[in-house]
């Protein structure tokens, strides 16, 4: 990927696609830098890298009426803790992602009279920011069970951890409509022989979860998410992203 201008960065906060409704995501990261200067570091400060933490900051147009819009999702979250996931651009599968456990910790809306209605606010990260692959699309309906699209995402080295967040953007059907995600794990890109590796909670209404793994050494360097649905008439648009920490 190289050199471009930012015109279709996407946002998922929680159970709510943000995209539409932004015009500004800003991500970032930083460890403290914390100094350990002594009489022998040759007359150089000395420093040694302390907690981590990351942030998303976004602003756009307001709009409120339905869980699904930025007004209605940001007073539910705010002061709460969940999955966020941001793409430079687009989200189909495969695409850079990068997500985070992380709290909404303020909410902005309001402006001049004659402005059309602005909306900011900021998310705490609260576990490390990955860097990872969408692998599974926010346009996508799916009405039964099945699986996703084989990504080589590697191995994972012992003290590393695979990181993967589920959001449930919209539910239809009847009789309670459920989806439960996992992410599957296999040595070969035909998925032969998975193993499962994460699953979510079974979801019957817009919302999201973030999981990772225990930190012991994965030898599988191919992952996919898969789902498992049920219901009558069901129907589920949800977006997954996955990466290695």
């Amino acid at each position: 990927m190289g050199k471009q201008i930012l015109l279709d960065c996407r946002l998922f906060a929680v159970g709510a696609d943000l995209s539409g409704a932004s015009n500004k995501i800003e991500l970032s990261a930083e460890h403290e830098d914390k100094d350990a200067t002594n009489y022998r570091s040759g007359g150089w400060k000395e420093v040694l890298g302390g907690l981590g933490s990351a942030e998303i900051a976004g602003e756009g147009q307001w709009e409120a009426g339905d869980p699904s819009l930025v007004d209605n999702a940001s007073w539910t979250d705010l002061g709460g803790v969940g999955p966020y996931t941001v793409c430079p651009n687009d989200s189909v599968v495969s695409a850079l992602a990068y997500l985070v456990k992380g709290m909404r910790a303020d909410f902005k809306f309001g402006d001049a009279v004659g402005e059309i209605a602005p909306w900011s606010g900021t998310v705490k990260s609260s576990w490390p920011l990955v860097r990872g692959q969408i692998g599974h699309p926010p346009g996508t309906a799916r009405t039964a069970s099945g699986t996703g699209t084989a990504l080589e995402l590697g191995a994972v080295t012992a003290g590393k951890r695979l990181y993967a967040a589920l959001h449930v953007l919209s539910v239809a059907g009847t009789s309670t409509p459920t989806i439960t995600g996992r992410i599957e794990s296999d040595d070969s890109g035909a998925f032969s022989s998975p193993t499962t590796r994460l699953t979510f909670a079974a979801a019957t209404a817009i919302g999201g979860e973030i999981l990772r793994t225990d930190g012991t050494a994965i030898t599988d360097t191919w992952w996919r998410v898969a789902w498992t649905i049920s219901g009558t008439s069901p129907s589920f648009l949800f977006v997954s992203s996955l990466g290695i920490r």
